[in-house]
């Protein structure tokens, strides 16, 4: 059974590679502790950028705590990452001004930034407006289902190409 699954497993990995890449045509800008940052920005001149969607809402005092727990094992990956071409970012909808104290109480080194007022959050349907909730329904993971909160986890990759292209 588990040489089985280990076949099924390898034949839907060849899939999911297998999968149209989407170019994305908006250009997001986020707040970062200079300033402004693009999404090309935070690739750092890799070709491979993985983004941590942190659960971190406008008016909240804190990040999430279980949030926390996943970065505070990603901020050592980042150095074996970069050796392979992917660079790690997080990203939040809380302004940058809540989020730098948040993460230097924590003691974090990772990019962290802000997307506070933009919609990068609700493009990739981590954050919901409050009339998604109100539906009792929010598009989340591929599925519509029900949600508690206005923000959720999750994870999205990015490749760069060489004419500097984002999917």
């Amino acid at each position: 059974q588990e040489k089985e699954f280990t076949r099924q497993r390898d034949e839907l990995s060849r899939k999911r590679r297998d999968l149209p890449w989407v170019r994305l045509e908006k250009n997001y800008v986020f707040e970062g502790p200079d300033g402004e940052v693009s999404l090309l920005d935070l690739f750092q001149g890799r070709s491979q950028l993985i983004v941590y969607h942190f659960m971190f809402g406008p008016d909240w005092k804190e990040g999430c705590p279980s949030c926390s727990f996943v970065v505070d094992h990603l901020d050592g990956s980042s150095v074996h990452l970069n050796a392979r071409d992917v660079s790690l970012a997080v990203v939040s909808r809380a302004p940058y001004a809540q989020i730098r104290p948040f993460k230097e109480r924590m003691g974090w080194r990772f990019p962290w930034v802000s997307s506070s007022g933009g919609s990068f959050n609700f493009d990739f349907h981590v954050s919901f407006t409050k009339e998604e909730l109100a539906r009792g329904k929010v598009r989340y993971n591929y599925e519509d289902l029900s949600f508690p909160v206005e923000e959720a986890p999750g994870i999205s990759v990015f490749f760069k190409n060489p004419a500097g292209e984002i999917f």
